[in-house]
Order: C-alpha cells, then sequence, then structure tokens
C-alpha cells in the first residue's frame, strides 16, 4: 500500500475512534483529522514530504454546493420559525400521537412521501426545529425522533431518481458509458420494499435502540414558575375549541391553571371545556415554557402595555430582570411603577420563590427578589444591566414574538422554492438563496436572525468531512479497500454484488455519497464484463448502498444535520444504523437478483 495512503486510512481509524469513544465535539474532531492530513510526513524516494492534501484540497470542501446549500436552508428555516409557520406545520401534519411508536408513525410516512420527490436536505432542514418542539409537546425526548426523520428522508430517497444526488449521479455516470437512462420508478422496485421493512425495524427497534438523552439546554432548565396571563381575541382560531383540540393540554413545563369568563373563574379546566372569544387564561410554568405560550397563535397578551412600546415587535425580545432593595417599583404595583414609562418595557409575568402570583398582572406588587419576564427592545440589557434598579438582566435566546400574519407568506415562498426545484427552472442552491432573500426582503425574518440561525459546526463538520473523503481519493486508499475486498469474491456474480454493496457502504460512511459512487461506477462496470453478465443488478446495487447510509453521522447529510439538535453520540448512531445498514444489504442482496437477473 503506498504510504500516503496508508497515513490517510491511520488518520480515518483515529477520527473515527475519538468520535466514537470520547465527547469531543464532532467538529473539532474533523478540522483536527482535516490538520493532520495537512501536515503529516510522507516517506518518498526523494526523501520525506509532508501533507497528503494542499491546503486548497483541504479546504475545497467548504466551497462544495452542497453545504453552501445547507448553509442557505437555515435563513429559510429561520422565517418559517420566526413567523410561527413551523408550528402551523407540526400541528397541521404530525398531530398529537401519544407514545413513541405512533410518534415514530406520524414523523415517517410524510417525510418519506416528501423526500421521495424533494431534496431531503430542505425537508429535514425544515422540519428539525418542528419535531424539536412536537417532541416537547408529546414530552419524549428529541433524541427519540431525529434520527428517525433523518432515516425517513434517506428512504425515501431511494424510491425515485429525483429522490437522492446520488441517484442522480449514478444515472449521469450510466449515460456516459452509453447505456440507457434510467426511468424514474425504476429504483422504486427495490427501494420501497426496502423503505418499508427499514420503516418496520425502526418501528420494532428504535424505541430500544434509540437514547434517551435531553438537549443540554433542557439539563440547565429554569426552574422558576411565572404565572402569565394571555387573552383569545375575537376571530382567533382557538375560539370554539376544546381545550384539547387547542392543543392547551399537557403542554411541557406549563399548564393551564385557570380560565377568567366575563368576571367568573372557571377552576380545574378540563380537556374538554371549550374556549370562547374574551376568556383570559392563566398559565403557569417555567420560562421556556412561558416563552413558547405567548408565542402560540391565536392567544395575546392580557397586558396592552406590550402594544403600547415604541418599538416594533418583531424588533423586540424577552428579559428576564431581578427587581433590587434599591428599585424605585418595588413596593409598589407594576401599574403604579409605571414600568412601561419608566423602563421602556413591559412586564409579561413575575415569579416570587415558587409562589403562583394570582390577578392581573397590573395589580401585583413587586417585592425585591422578584424576577421579571419583560418584553422590550434588544437594547434593554445593555441600558439597564448595571442600573441599581436590577440585580440581573439577562436575554433569553430566541425568544423574539412570533410573527403570525406573516406565516402565510413564509408558507408561499417555502412551496414555491420547492416548486420550481421540482420543474427543473432552478437548482436547489441558487432556489434557496432566492427564498432566503425573500423571507428576508418580506421581514419574516430579519438579517440578524437570519446570522444568528445559521449553525456553524454543522457546516464545519460537512466541510471537513469533504475534505477527508478528498484524501481517501487522492492517495488512493479508497482504491485499495476497494481492490482487497473484491478479490476475495472470486467469479460468483451474488457474492460480488454483495461485495460490492458492503464496500460502497462503508465508504459512503467515511467519505461522500457521491464520491463512493462515483469511485465505484467503473469498478460495477469492471465486475460485470470479467463476469460476462448483466450491469444492472450492480448499478441498483451501487445506487442502493450509496443512498442508504444510516451507521454514522458523517455518512450522509441528513445524519448531519441532526446530530447536534438531538445531543447524540457517535455510538448512537451505530447502535442502530450498523443493524439497519445489514438489513438493507440483506434485503438488497435478496431482490435486486430477482428485479434484475444476471
Amino acid at each position: 500500500m503506498d504510504p500516503a495512503a496508508a497515513v490517510v486510512l491511520g488518520v480515518l481509524v483515529l477520527v473515527l475512534l475519538m468520535l466514537a469513544f470520547t465527547r469531543l465535539a464532532a467538529d473539532a474532531v474533523l478540522v483536527g483529522g482535516l490538520t493532520l492530513l495537512l501536515v503529516a510526513p510522507i516517506p518518498t524516494d526523494q526523501g520525506w514530504r509532508f501533507g497528503v492534501l494542499t491546503a486548497r484540497e483541504a479546504f475545497a470542501g467548504f466551497g462544495n454546493i452542497g453545504l453552501a446549500t445547507v448553509a442557505v436552508l437555515f435563513v429559510v428555516v429561520a422565517g418559517l420559525r420566526e413567523t410561527g409557520a413551523i408550528d402551523w406545520i407540526a400541528t397541521r401534519f404530525l398531530g398529537r400521537p401519544r407514545g413513541v411508536r405512533s410518534a415514530t408513525v406520524r414523523l415517517f410516512l410524510p417525510v418519506w412521501g416528501m423526500s421521495a420527490f424533494l431534496n431531503n436536505t430542505p425537508v429535514v432542514a425544515m422540519l428539525i426545529p418542528a419535531v424539536q418542539d412536537w417532541s416537547k409537546r408529546l414530552k419524549i425526548p428529541s433524541s427519540k425522533l431525529l434520527i428517525p426523520l433523518s432515516y425517513a428522508a434517506i428512504l425515501g430517497g431511494t424510491c425515485t431518481l429525483i429522490g437522492t444526488s446520488t441517484n442522480l449521479v449514478v444515472n449521469g455516470l450510466v449515460v456516459d458509458a452509453g447505456l440507457p437512462p434510467l426511468s424514474m420508478f425504476e429504483i422504486a422496485k427495490i427501494g420501497v420494499p426496502s423503505a418499508i421493512l427499514g420503516f418496520l425495524f425502526l418501528l420494532i427497534a428504535g424505541p430500544r435502540l434509540l437514547p434517551d438523552r435531553s438537549s443540554a439546554k433542557s439539563a440547565f432548565a429554569n426552574p422558576r414558575e411565572y404565572t402569565l396571563e394571555l387573552i383569545i381575541p375575537s376571530g382567533s382560531v382557538l375560539t370554539g375549541k376544546t381545550i384539547e383540540q387547542a392543543g392547551l393540554r399537557n403542554l411541557p413545563g406549563c399548564y393551564l391553571v385557570d380560565i377568567e369568563r366575563s368576571g367568573e373563574s372557571i377552576g380545574a379546566v378540563s380537556p374538554t371545556q371549550t374556549l370562547r372569544a374574551d376568556d383570559r387564561l392563566l398559565f403557569a410554568g417555567v420560562v421556556q415554557a412561558i416563552k413558547d405560550v405567548q408565542n402560540l397563535r391565536g392567544l395575546t397578551l392580557a397586558t396592552d402595555q406590550v402594544f403600547k412600546l415604541d418599538s416594533p415587535r418583531y424588533r423586540r425580545r424577552l428579559f428576564e430582570a431581578v427587581v433590587s432593595d434599591a428599585s424605585p417599583i418595588a413596593g409598589r404595583t407594576i401599574r403604579e411603577g409605571r414600568f412601561r414609562n419608566r423602563y421602556q418595557g413591559a412586564i409579561l409575568a413575575v415569579a416570587r420563590n415558587g409562589e403562583r402570583l394570582i390577578g392581573r398582572i397590573g395589580d401585583i406588587e413587586l417585592q425585591p427578589g422578584d424576577t421579571l419576564l419583560i418584553e422590550a427592545d434588544e437594547d434593554f440589557a445593555e441600558r439597564y444591566g448595571n442600573a441599581r434598579d436590577f440585580l440581573l438582566v439577562s436575554s433569553l435566546e430566541d425568544s423574539a414574538p412570533r410573527r403570525h400574519t406573516r406565516a402565510p407568506i413564509a408558507i408561499a415562498i417555502l412551496i414555491a422554492m420547492v416548486a420550481v426545484v421540482t420543474a427543473g427552472l432552478l437548482d436547489m442552491l441558487v432556489a434557496a438563496m432566492v427564498a432566503s432573500g425573500l423571507m428576508i426582503a418580506t421581514r419574516c425574518c430579519r438579517i440578524s436572525e437570519a446570522r444568528r440561525s445559521v449553525d456553524w459546526s454543522v457546516l464545519v463538520v460537512i466541510g471537513a468531512a469533504l475534505g477527508v473523503g478528498a484524501a481517501m481519493e487522492k492517495s488512493g486508499a479508497a482504491q485499495s479497500v476497494v481492490t482487497g475486498a473484491l478479490g476475495v469474491v472470486g467469479a460468483d456474480p451474488w457474492m460480488a454484488l454483495i461485495a460490492l454493496y458492503m464496500v460502497t457502504s462503508i465508504l459512503t460512511e467515511v467519505i461522500t455519497n457521491n464520491g463512493a459512487v462515483a469511485l465505484l461506477f467503473p469498478i460495477a462496470l469492471g465486475i460485470a464484463e470479467r463476469l460476462n453478465v448483466d450491469v444492472m443488478p450492480f448499478i441498483f446495487a451501487l445506487m442502493m448502498a450509496g443512498s442508504a447510509s444510516f451507521a454514522t453521522p458523517i455518512g450522509y447529510q441528513t445524519n448531519l444535520m441532526v446530530y447536534g439538535p438531538g445531543g447524540y453520540r457517535f455510538t448512537d448512531f451505530l447502535k442502530i444504523g450498523v443493524p439497519m445498514n445489514l438489513l438493507m444489504a440483506l434485503v438488497s442482496g435478496l431482490l435486486i437478483p430477482l428485479i434484475w437477473p444476471f
């Protein structure tokens, strides 16, 4: 084996071991591996040289169109999130199942259907925040649902020619080789049975194999309990619905304490209680839950002080502030303290040592040590962070009020983006760039929100993984693996098919799926020619193995996208992904020769 190939394989093994057995962040590990490939000493006939890759080769992955597409799609998703469109999508399509298995069913089927005809990257990008919010409502860890989200998108992509870029790459290679182009649904003959069995596997084994892991944020959730008063305005979409139908029952970290109607209190609120216009709803819960509740569509804040502030609502944030002994508002009610005029903000809720504060927000008499939940412009913390009036002022992340009136615009932009890509009018990157620009131009999200929405760690992982894949190809390490694996199968076409599938699957897990199929396509042609059999079984084995990548987060783009949000570890993908890969290999090995005989 060439020394450069040996170095690359050594670095690759080191990277995989560190991802599997340490808690180091994936982006740090992969960038470290890429750095080693830039400086590793390589023996040559003329002495020593340093680096398997040049700097240009190592960082070419960061200019990859797929990576750029993911980056731009973060902005599109930000527009959907800030307008509340994601909440609407989750409510409309995902419903309220009662357990992990029923939630998997509700999630898998629509995602699988969409991914068969849409690029699976925007499907997953759009649904990650929706599934996170949905899992909180269902009180199911998002780690139980985000891997199934990625797997559903992957399996959907195996069912049509346009379902994944891997299929399109293979079809292009087929045409270049002088073979007839593949039809739209030819691969569905193997893709659909594989998807059905994969779905059943997730349904049966998923709840046991997927981790029960809360995010780091939830582990340090604020335990203070606030009370928040909201009103159902005239014309609200919640009018006439029961508490259950409105989704106000079993809220994560929050519950409906009381309803005031026509001056009378309705305590011990029943799930079948019907909501009416002008009902005043009193919620109690921790700060994260209260933040989410005040953004629910169809509800508005009971305090009119919010609407008297000078700054537009989409420019505001939520802050927590603790009242000090020296504060001029201590010992006064919120109304008497004239909080809005004094601080240019509005108090939404008050927390006091776990005590539930009943009554109108303006009538609450503030005491030193009370924690206030405040809506104000973005500079509130800068203005009053060092003032004697408050002991502490902190901003809440992702707390801009939802702009529900613009949700139809955001959804229309998303549909238009998908339509022009499906029709072939624009490629995915260009369509996503136009859509993100429209999200900003129509004020579905602001430029500052667009900047904050980009998850740079995901982009770094993808770019560095592409660089490692480039080293595998340049050094000949990938070719060495292929040659060694196929050299042991002899002249049996079925064994050759299985070997091709397994090698493609392994390479897909450690380099890009498109790079794996491009590398192995000429080998597939050579195997068929050497054995004097039809090449089509090998073509479809290549397509399935290149697309059905489940065992590592770096093996497929959608796996990378859910890796961080799900709080996953590398080994989590191995536990469920290796059996999934073996199942797909078994299905393909048995069915492909029957559908496309040798």
